[in-house]
């Protein structure tokens, strides 16, 4: 009975010495004649055969391409190979064999046989940790062969790889496909460690130029975001400047989510549809959050936890831009919370189009009016009550509340426009601030005043006897005055 080749799997990375004797013992002396190499490859479309004066014997089959070659060049160099039961071709011609799941696939096998058969091999950044992780598979030791695969690629991966910062982004970039066989060898530790170590070493130079963007932000940000995260782990091992961590952390934002930087300012953003606004902010899919992809919330909750805790480390608008996009990609509500709090402890330095975020419940789930409103109020609530909370923790002064009175007051002005805005959330957000943080209601005054223009006539009586409690007295009569036109030119037939 033929014995399935998953019989012998390929060696495991901590082969003890042992299982060494037992390949060594097992080996086969091939006669020179026998082992001598080929003249070249010939390339048919999903075949490859060896060009030699002597018939080949041996039939291998990676990823749906079929390798013809010679078995015993192979067997000399390849411990896995040597180990196997070669089970008879069909055509009784030779020896057939399949390789599942082998690390870089047919063009990689075809580099392995060229250096088995003698070939000239050109070891490159592009190939070479496919070449590493094959050469592990086929298990090409020095057992078999001074000099062999292992050997070779291991010492241009130390000496010529790891030197270079170019080369060790092209490989690393690689080693994307060649998982676990890439981390199992310590390729990838290897090249995040050697990374970091270059960028700690330009950091630590540029004394105190913290606020440029270093050289290196643009080739690690091309990186995927499992090696962004070990590559940032380790320069936070060696460096202790949040900024410039804070830096390439925003500039790998930008990299992955350009539409980031396109603002929603002021009225831009009225007259468009729910659906019409999410698109015109982000450039993304239709629809909000729903159209994202996983990787993309992976990435975007990666970002958020690797912030630095400092608070110099990012700008408040970066904050606001990342929680943006944590909800449209409906982040892990612990982090959008963690947000939220950070947003809260430097909203001094926010502005109104920051607070401006949109609405990105789905169309389809709406119940209500009033969750059709063009903006997000809950969460803005949510800022300011951190914010609050902040303030008494730290004790500081009035100015700051004043400042964010301020800040407030145009915000609902600019939401006032929104004829689903209920009145509760407009009360809830006037309420907010303490009633000694506000030096002056005529902001809150000009909020109201669009809002009355907006809402519907049915609701004046409600909202009557709320807001003329609410306002000082300095503004009561002004705005019993605009009530009054605002109902006159309603309905030219009503006197008071």
């Amino acid at each position: 009975m033929k014995k399935s080749l998953q019989e012998s799997p390929p060696r495991s990375l901590g082969s003890d010495s042992d299982g060494n004797d037992q390949v060594h013992d097992q080996s086969i002396v091939i006669p020179g004649k026998l082992a001598a190499p080929a003249d070249s490859f010939e390339e048919k479309e999903h075949s490859w055969s060896v060009t030699s004066l002597t018939p080949t014997d041996l039939s291998i089959q990676v990823q749906g391409i079929t390798f013809n070659v010679h078995k015993y060049p192979l067997v000399s160099k390849c411990g896995y190979i040597q180990r196997l039961e070669l089970q008879p071709s069909i055509s009784n011609m030779g020896y057939d064999l399949k390789l599942e799941n082998f690390p870089g696939g047919s063009e990689t096998f075809a580099v392995v046989l060229r250096f088995c058969c003698g070939l000239p091999v050109d070891f490159n950044s592009n190939n070479i940790a496919p070449l590493r992780c094959a050469s592990e598979f086929l298990e090409m030791t020095e057992e078999f062969e001074d000099g062999n695969l292992i050997a070779k690629t291991e010492a241009f991966l130390t000496f010529v790889v790891l030197s270079s910062w170019k080369d060790t982004i092209t490989v690393i970039k690689s080693c994307e496909t060649l998982s676990p066989w890439a981390e199992n060898l310590q390729i990838v530790r290897r090249c995040c460690d050697s990374i970091a170590w270059k960028a700690s070493r330009e950091i630590s130079t540029s004394g105190d130029a913290a606020n440029e963007e270093g050289w290196w932000f643009d080739d690690v940000a091309t990186l995927g975001i499992e090696h962004f995260i070990r590559i940032i782990a380790a320069i936070k091992a060696r460096v202790t400047k949040p900024k410039i961590i804070g830096k390439c952390i925003m500039h790998y934002a930008d990299r992955w989510f350009p539409g980031m930087d396109i603002e929603l300012g002021g009225l831009q953003g009225y007259g468009y549809g729910k659906n019409e606004l999410q698109v015109s902010v982000y450039g993304g899919k239709e629809g909000g959050g729903i159209g994202h992809s996983k990787e993309q919330k992976t990435i975007i909750e990666s970002l958020i936890s690797m912030l630095p805790p400092q608070q110099e480390a990012v700008s408040c608008k970066f904050l606001f831009k990342m929680l943006r996009m944590a909800m449209v990609c409906s982040a892990t509500p612990a982090l959008i919370s963690d947000l939220e709090k950070r947003v809260g402890i430097m909203l001094e330095d926010a502005n109104v189009n920051d607070l401006l975020i949109p609405n990105y419940r789905n169309a389809k789930l709406v119940n209500s009016p009033e969750q059709c409103a063009m903006h997000d109020t809950d969460v803005v609530q949510r800022i300011v009550e951190y914010f609050l909370m902040h303030e008494q923790q730290q004790q500081q002064q009035k100015s700051g509340k004043c400042n964010i009175s301020k800040l407030l007051d145009n915000y609902l002005a600019e939401i006032a426009r929104d004829q689903n805005l209920s009145i509760t959330k407009f009360q809830v957000l006037a309420e907010a601030l303490p009633e000694n943080a506000r030096t002056c209601d005529d902001g809150l005054y000009r909020a109201i005043d669009t809002y009355l223009k907006v809402l519907p006539f049915n609701f004046f009586s409600f909202l009557f006897s709320y807001i003329f409690f609410l306002l000082g007295e300095e503004v009561k009569v002004f705005f019993l005055l605009e009530l009054y036109y605002i109902i006159y030119i309603s309905d030219s037939s009503f006197t008071i």
